[in-house]
């Protein structure tokens, strides 16, 4: 049995009972940092012990998913919310799927729900592109796409290359953009910019060190779409 078990993004009591119970009960917890996970499982009393799980090893899969087909009872999780979005662990899935293995997952902490919720963006669905390419006309061409489909769309960024990013965007896209930037969610410097790319650029530029990782929201939709939107998901 596979557990996929969302942890905390930032603060550690926002973690499911469910899922307390299942990292007590598992005979391993798979993670991708033991000391991480560790810190986790000692704040709660727990004694389960943990393996270091390496998507990019393939003995690591391999070796995770050989206890799982020994019976085991394993739970995976991530650094930080939930393991499988833009975090480890498809690849050891898609394994224990192939052969039989039953796999449950936990609801739980997420940066991508929390920045959402709380950005005030409607228009009833949205697209998720998680860590994009580093590669800047390959980024230019998946936001282009992206834009057409007339969802907001939403991306994580790193503190280093957030406002390179954002410039990016900006030099490449004619269409007003309004820009949701949300950095250190359920953490004490929790912070939510919004306003224009030019607005926010200047904000980030102006501080002496840019920390926290980014959900970064961007809105190309024109004011009309967003009204036909608003309205039509008016619940």
């Amino acid at each position: 049995m596979l557990y996929i078990v969302p942890t905390p993004i930032g603060n550690l009591q926002d973690i499911t009972l469910r899922a307390l119970e299942v990292l007590k009960q598992a005979d391993f917890v798979l993670c991708e940092d033991t000391r991480q996970t560790k810190k986790l499982l000692d704040s709660y009393g727990i004694n389960t012990k943990t393996i270091r799980y390496h998507e990019g090893d393939k003995f690591s899969v391999e070796n995770c998913l050989s206890l799982l087909k020994g019976g085991k009872v394993c739970a995976l999780v991530s650094d930080a919310g939930t393991p499988c979005v833009s975090d480890p662990g498809w690849r050891l899935v898609r394994r224990a799927r192939e052969e039989g293995i039953k796999v449950c997952a936990l609801p739980g902490a997420s940066a991508l729900t929390c920045a959402l919720s709380a950005s005030g963006v409607g228009g009833g669905g949205f697209v998720f592109l998680g860590f994009t390419s580093r590669k800047p006309g390959k980024i230019v061409k998946l936001l282009k796409s992206s834009f057409e489909l007339e969802k907001p769309v939403v991306i994580y960024e790193s503190p280093y290359r957030v406002v390179k990013f954002l410039k990016l965007v900006k030099d490449n896209f004619e269409n007003p953009i309004t820009c949701v930037l949300a950095r250190e969610i359920t953490k004490t410097f929790e912070e939510y910019l919004s306003g224009s790319l030019e607005d926010i650029i200047k904000n980030l530029e102006s501080r002496k060190k840019i920390l926290g990782e980014f959900v970064v929201i961007l809105d190309a939709r024109s004011s009309k779409q967003k009204e036909e939107d608003d309205e039509e998901f008016n619940y």
